[in-house]
């Protein structure tokens, strides 16, 4: 009798379990972004959470959390109640590079998140103040070497794609180029256009206006293909260093232990929207790809950009204290 009763006990939590994932959101969703307002992390999740609260008629409130390269942010989704009500919009350096550049780390990048969905791809982009004699990357190069330590770049802060881009590039070239870690990509941006600093190497959305504009000189995307939205500038590759690739990506991460349900749940709803004609056109107007995809896809991923920044970093030799 008393196995019985442990048995349906246990079948009475299973099925109101389901029922409450089958039911979730019925109240607001934090979505937790590690940077401020204005960069591509922060300009990927308005897009993503406003659909996301069309979908279900409930509001997935931004919640900008700036901070030590994304750690702050993206601490405290990691210590959140695993109830989907709580997620994160996830990065390379949230989810892959911080862990090996910060000596100590608030959070386990793979004990406390379980993996939702791949949003989009990126591509980094080197963009320098349209004064600076510099019309592509070897010009950029010559002045560096003749001139070392005098030119600075400005990337959204420690750890980040731009940041751990830039120093692979001066491993790879030799140069000596002066990091100045802001809190964000606004901030560079700002920085970079009145020519306080003379160059930035950051996620190609928040950079993409300027340069059409004119703001900015773009000299180069770090993929290792031309990207859509700037077919005219080449590759670092091709502007002469060979086997330079650095892209970046972007993600939705949820607290460990988020019932199953509830992950599958909104990475279908996700992987639907990013396959809608609108959502596909509003990423591509700001030059992000989306992808998609399945939460053990995306486990996946980032285990093999752990390798690949891990690599990098060993390469650069950048760390943190």
């Amino acid at each position: 009798m008393k196995l019985r009763g442990l048995v349906l006990a246990a079948l009475v939590f299973i099925a109101a379990h389901t029922a409450c994932a089958q039911s979730w959101p019925t109240r607001p969703v934090r979505f937790v972004v590690p940077f401020p307002p204005g960069g591509t992390t922060d300009i990927l999740a308005r897009l993503v959470g406003q659909k996301l609260s069309e979908s279900w008629g409930q509001q997935f409130v931004i919640d900008n959390r700036p901070g030590a390269g994304g750690n702050v942010g993206a601490d405290i989704v990691a210590k959140a109640t695993p109830d989907g009500y709580t997620i994160l919009m996830g990065t390379p350096g949230t989810q892959a590079i911080n862990q090996y550049i910060y000596k100590v780390m608030p959070y386990d990048t793979v004990k406390d998140f379980a993996p939702v969905s791949m949003v989009a791809l990126v591509a980094n982009v080197i963009a320098v103040y349209p004064g600076l004699p510099a019309k592509n990357l070897q010009d950029l190069i010559a002045l560096a070497k003749a001139a070392p330590g005098t030119i600075n770049f400005g990337t959204p802060g420690n750890g980040t794609t731009g940041h751990l881009s830039t120093e692979l590039l001066k491993s790879m070239t030799g140069i000596n180029l002066v990091h100045i870690p802001y809190k964000g990509s606004a901030f560079v941006l700002q920085d970079v256009m009145a020519g306080r600093i003379q160059m930035m190497l950051d996620n190609l959305p928040s950079a993409l206006p300027h340069i059409q504009g004119g703001a900015l000189r773009a000299l180069a995307v770090t993929t290792d293909k031309r990207w859509f939205a700037l077919p005219d500038v080449p590759t670092v590759a091709e502007s002469g260093v060979p086997g330079y690739e650095a892209s970046s990506w972007f993600c939705v991460m949820a607290p460990a232990k988020t019932p199953p349900e509830i992950v599958a749940k909104l990475s279908g709803e996700i992987d639907r929207l990013l396959k809608t004609a609108d959502l596909r056109q509003r990423f591509n107007d700001v030059g992000a790809e989306p992808v998609g995809g399945k939460p053990e896809q995306l486990g996946a991923t980032i285990a093999s950009e752990m390798v690949k920044w891990k690599k990098v970093v060993e390469v650069s030799g950048a760390r943190i204290e």
